[in-house]
């Protein structure tokens, strides 16, 4: 079984961590997603699946819950209202939009994701990052 406290302190391991692309690697750079597989690598040693390139729109422009879909085949989906701490969550940006932000919950008030233009940051979990959940995970074997 894997302690959540440890998956939130690997986490805030990264805060700091330029902002890039499709980019996975602590301290060098990481998008959202690429924090999430980052996280999965330190627990797991390898990641759950090749990830294929994708653009800044690809959610927009393929209209499908990409993002989710894979979170779904990979990790335990939780209910968001009973999300504890060393879970990621999902969020659209919009109503009807497909997921495309993830972060890791690290305590009830606070998220940690790494954001557009600046870098992997531990940001409080306010009312506008709250009515964007779409969805919650448990990485494996965390319960």
């Amino acid at each position: 079984m894997i302690d959540r406290e440890r998956i939130v302190a690997m986490a805030r391991g990264w805060i700091g961590t330029p902002y890039r692309h499709q980019a996975s690697c602590k301290g060098a750079g990481a998008d959202c997603l690429g924090l999430i597989r980052g996280l999965w690598r330190e627990l797991y040693g390898h990641e759950p699946e090749a990830m294929p390139p994708y653009g800044p729109d690809w959610a927009e422009a393929g209209g499908r819950e990409t993002f989710l879909e894979a979170a779904r085949r990979h990790m335990r989906e939780v209910d968001v209202a009973q999300a504890r701490p060393g879970e990621v969550l999902l969020f659209r940006w919009r109503d009807g939009a497909p997921a495309k932000h993830a972060a890791l919950l690290t305590t009830p008030e606070t998220i940690i994701h790494a954001y557009e233009g600046v870098s992997v940051v531990e940001s409080p979990f306010v009312p506008a990052w709250r009515r964007r959940v779409a969805a919650a995970f448990s990485f494996p074997e965390v319960f």
